[in-house]
């Protein structure tokens, strides 16, 4: 176990490396986690690796005392009972609204049918804005490369997280909308942050201060 006696839930994918870089600062040996790619739970540190997704699960549950997770998916998972305690300012992305470039066809479509079809990994967040701006949408929830469903005809538009824009641009697709700003954020259970309040507490004024 890790000096604060926490069970750390840590994303994997682009927040892994960043993660653990925190974590080394609190003064956490994160060595056998970089040299880990398949092994998921690393008891002598307590800490415990998964998809960002699935981070306000394990710690709702209290599987895990705190986690690190993106604010998309908070916002996506708004219903989970969970503490955003810290900005931790890393992992920055944009929830954008892109369509294929040229003609706007999700406008052209909110012409012509009055709804616009739009494709997403994240339905919440797409539906709400959407709404939130006035515009009828029907929401195509997919699980690949969400870039693929405006180039096959199936959506006019998607609503997506991206950090630069890359994976965008080589499909041919172009920002219509910035919806929202998304970095990684500290989240804690709910009894942990009473019950582990001095150790918690370190933890977000140390992460603070670096």
């Amino acid at each position: 176990m890790n000096r604060f006696g926490l069970i750390i839930a840590v994303p994997r994918g682009a927040l892994l490396t960043p993660s653990l870089d925190a974590l080394d600062a609190l003064g956490i040996d994160t060595r056998e986690v970089r040299e880990n790619d398949r092994k998921l739970l690393f008891e002598d540190v307590g800490i415990v690796t998964m998809r960002p997704s699935d981070v306000p699960t394990y710690v709702e549950a209290g599987a895990a005392d705190i986690g690190i997770t993106g604010k998309d998916v908070l916002m996506e998972q708004r219903e989970r009972q969970v503490f955003e305690l810290l900005d931790l300012g890393f992992g920055p992305c944009t929830m954008v609204l892109a369509g294929e470039d040229g003609p706007d066809r999700a406008a052209e479509a909110l012409r012509r049918l009055g709804v616009m079809r739009v494709a997403t990994k994240y339905p919440r967040i797409a539906a709400e804005y959407l709404e939130r701006t006035g515009r009828q949408a029907e929401i195509v929830e997919v699980k690949g490369s969400v870039e693929l469903a405006p180039l096959t005809g199936l959506v006019e538009a998607i609503v997506d997280l991206t950090a630069t824009g890359t994976t965008l641009r080589e499909n041919g697709l172009v920002i219509r909308e910035e919806i929202a700003p998304s970095t990684a954020r500290l989240i804690a259970n709910r009894v942990a942050h009473r019950v582990k309040a001095a150790a918690i507490d370190e933890v977000v004024e140390r992460l603070r201060g670096a």
